[in-house]
C-alpha cells in the first residue's frame, strides 16, 4: 500500500503542468486589451484581452518567447462577457461609476464565484496563455455595495493563485497597493496603472525583490516628460509603457 499511494503521487506531480515563468524585473511590456492591435514590436510579455484575440495569435507570440498574459476581471462581473448570465444575482453588487455595465462582486462568496472564475482560467489555459492578470482586486476602496475588507480580499486572491498554479498559469496582481506585503510572496507579478503619477511605484519593490516583474501602465503622459519617467522606472526595475486609456495597440514603451 505505500508503494502504491507513493506512486500515486508521484503521477500526480507528474500530471502537474509547470509553471511558464515570467521575464524579469524591466522586461519590455505592452498591453492591447482591443483593436486596433500590432504585435511587431520586441516584447517580452503581452496582456490581451482573450475576447479580443485568437488562440492562434497567443501561440504565435509564444512561439517568440513573448509571456502571453490573459486579462479577467476577478472583482466584477462585465454584462458583455459570454459568462455574465452565470453569476447568481446576491454575487453581484453595485455598477462601477466609470464602468457602464460592471457589476462589483462579492468576494467573501468564494463558494459561488472561484468556479465561474477557474472556468475563465481553464479558457486561457485552452487559448495558451502564460498568465492571468487578477484585475478589479482593489475592492475595499470601491462603492460595491459589500463591506468588503482588505482580508477578503487577500483570502479570495489566494485561493485564486492557488488555482491558476494548480493549471499552471501564473497569476497577477493588479494595483490594490495595500495588499502587496501579503500577495507579493503568492503571485508571479503585478500590472500597476498611474503609480508613477500617483507616486506609489516604490510600493511595489517587494515583487521587484523577489525577482518577480512589475509591469507599469502609465496614460496622457507628454512626451517630453518620459525620458524621466523611464529613467526612474529603470531605476526601480519596473517596465513602462505609455498607454491611451483606450488600450489599443497605441503607445510607447522605455527603450
Amino acid at each position: 500500500m505505500t508503494l502504491l499511494r507513493l506512486s500515486l503521487a508521484l503521477l500526480l506531480i507528474l500530471a502537474t503542468p509547470a509553471l511558464a515563468g515570467p521575464p524579469p524585473p524591466g522586461a519590455r511590456f505592452d498591453i492591447q486589451l482591443q483593436a486596433p492591435m500590432a504585435f511587431s514590436a520586441p516584447l517580452e510579455a503581452i496582456e490581451l484581452d482573450p475576447d479580443e484575440v485568437s488562440a492562434a495569435k497567443v501561440a504565435d507570440l509564444n512561439r517568440r518567447g513573448i509571456y502571453t498574459i490573459c486579462y479577467v476581471s476577478v472583482g466584477t462581473a462585465e454584462e458583455w462577457r459570454a459568462d455574465f448570465d452565470q453569476f447568481p444575482p446576491e454575487v453581484l453588487g453595485r455598477e462601477y461609476d466609470d464602468w457602464p455595465g460592471e457589476f462589483f462582486l462579492d468576494a467573501r462568496r468564494t463558494d459561488l464565484l472561484l468556479p465561474l472564475m477557474e472556468a475563465r482560467f481553464q479558457r486561457c489555459r485552452a487559448m495558451g496563455f502564460d498568465a492571468i492578470e487578477a484585475d478589479n482586486i482593489d475592492l475595499p476602496g470601491q462603492a460595491s455595495g459589500f463591506p468588503l475588507s482588505r482580508r477578503d480580499v487577500v483570502a479570495y486572491v489566494s485561493k485564486l493563485a492557488q488555482s491558476a498554479h494548480a493549471m499552471g498559469l501564473g497569476l497577477g496582481q493588479k494595483n490594490f497597493p495595500e495588499a502587496i506585503t501579503a500577495l507579493s510572496p503568492l503571485l508571479d507579478f503585478a500590472v500597476v496603472e498611474s503609480c508613477f503619477a500617483q507616486g506609489w511605484c516604490d510600493a511595489e519593490a517587494p515583487y521587484v525583490a523577489r525577482g518577480k516583474p512589475v509591469f507599469a501602465i502609465e496614460y496622457g503622459v507628454p512626451a517630453a516628460k518620459q525620458p524621466g519617467l523611464c529613467a526612474e522606472a529603470a531605476r526601480q526595475k519596473i517596465s513602462l509603457v505609455f498607454k491611451t486609456l483606450d488600450l489599443t495597440a497605441e503607445g510607447t514603451g522605455c527603450p
